[in-house]
């Protein structure tokens, strides 16, 4: 095993004590060091042994797989809603939930299989910080976690006098979990837990598929109430299983962006035909409209010293005073994009309520602009436990897990939808046609008045 390449094929490896003749499964990882060997007994009443075990599980996630792979298309829940049932019943955790990561991180419980004497988690949202970043790191090598009674007390690690470094346990099946998550644990009244992670395609990186990094969409977390283990060879293939989730909704989400790169292209295109051809202004008054170029709740266009508005907008006199904030502020700017107008510092935002909370806005001119509007991103939302509070940390900076976990409805009101990637080059595109076609009628003006 030292000399092999990928240790992971090799797990498990059935061994027997010495001594007991007890058998157990060595689970093996590689380290700077060198190798680290897991020794996990095996319960002979519980589980087949060895080969057979194995291929009794794979068997059981092939069946699963293959009803991922029965159903239709650009339908992500319906995806979601087949792995928590199908992993329930291959693993028989209390609960089991999908759990996705949206774009500022915070996560929501999007699809649930539980026991009917629990109460349901699903639509709940966490907030980013339930789930440090290095947590999030470690999922990303170490895609399975399993925590087998969060009660358990952990045991010290001995080592060789001669090593210079604490030996490093990320990678380790047996590591116990940090005190506060166990506490966390316990808060929602979950003893034994077993996390895995889905991960895609990192689109933000421009390299080939074939050396594209991979980021977490999200997690599948299962707890269960009591106490639970669930042997090496079975946790392997729901990993599996996952990995083939994960593989569907890499799919998925390429799909979607692909569907609205296509819609985003089209209203682009038939805007920029509407401001070459006609008067600017038609992009507000005609169809399509700039509204239909990217998800807003309303637009405004300032032109030649007139105010057009469609949809949830700023009342007339408060976009009039958004534009003298952003030519005294961001004047050496092509504009300002942002997810909340408070939080980039536009005194007025508390005035504009929850109506308006995002903005995307274009300068056009010295005095003309485009302007989206968004608002917040859910009137209520449920949160699982408090929000973060200045008390929450101790002096040692460590943080502690909330307190309760029965939802709560908290207002979202100063934050809107991130603007995505694709819609901030749609609207810097059209800024710059439309500067295309001032200069243009400019020209063919001043032309004219020569020629009489």
């Amino acid at each position: 095993a030292v000399n092999y390449s990928e240790l992971n094929l090799l797990n498990p490896i059935l061994v027997h004590s010495k001594n007991s003749g007890k058998p157990f499964y060595a689970i093996l990882h590689r380290i700077e060091v060198g190798l680290v060997v897991d020794l996990e007994i095996v319960n002979l009443a519980e589980t087949l042994v060895g080969a057979s075990g194995a291929l009794m599980s794979y068997k059981l996630a092939a069946k699963a797989i293959s009803k991922l792979q029965s159903l239709p298309s650009q339908n992500i829940p319906l995806l979601c809603d087949v792995l928590v049932k199908e992993v329930r019943e291959l693993t028989g955790y209390d609960r089991v939930m999908v759990y996705k990561f949206h774009d500022d991180e915070h996560g929501e419980v999007i699809a649930e299989s539980h026991s009917p004497s629990l109460d349901s988690y699903l639509g709940l949202h966490y907030p980013a910080t339930d789930i440090p970043q290095a947590s999030r790191f470690l999922f990303l090598k170490n895609k399975v976690r399993m925590i087998c009674d969060c009660r358990s007390p952990s045991v010290k690690v001995i080592q060789d006098e001669t090593l210079t470094q604490p030996l490093s346990l990320g990678g380790s099946t047996l590591r116990a979990p940090h005190g506060c998550h166990a506490q966390y644990m316990a808060n929602m009244g979950s003893i034994a837990s077993l996390v895995m992670a889905v991960t895609i395609n990192n689109e933000e990186d421009e390299v080939s598929d074939r050396h594209r990094t991979r980021k977490l969409w999200g997690l599948v977390v299962c707890h269960h109430t009591s106490s639970r283990f669930v042997p090496y060879p079975l946790r392997y293939a729901c990993e599996f299983l996952v990995q083939v989730f994960g593989i569907h909704i890499n799919k998925e989400v390429e799909l979607a962006a692909q569907v609205r790169e296509k819609h985003i292209l089209k209203i682009q295109s038939m805007l920029c035909d509407m401001l070459m051809r006609d008067s600017p202004i038609t992009i507000m008054t005609q169809s399509p409209n700039v509204m239909d170029l990217v998800k807003c709740d309303g637009a405004a266009l300032l032109y030649q010293s007139k105010l057009w508005v469609l949809g949830i907008t700023p009342k007339s006199n408060q976009i009039k005073d958004i534009s003298q904030w952003l030519f005294e502020y961001h004047g050496n700017t092509k504009g300002l994009i942002t997810d909340s107008l408070k939080e980039a510092g536009y005194p007025g935002a508390l005035e504009l309520g929850d109506a308006v909370c995002g903005m995307a806005a274009v300068r056009i001119s010295s005095e003309e602009m485009l302007f989206w509007f968004r608002s917040h991103t859910a009137k209520e939302i449920k949160w699982g436990g408090a929000k973060h509070e200045p008390g929450q940390n101790d002096e040692q900076g460590i943080m502690h897990p909330r307190s309760s976990f029965n939802a709560f409805l908290d207002v979202v009101r100063w934050r809107s939808v991130p603007w995505e990637d694709m819609e901030m080059d749609s609207i810097y595109s059209l800024q710059l046609i439309f500067i295309k076609c001032l200069v243009k009628n400019k020209t063919m003006s001043d032309t004219s008045k020569m020629i009489v």
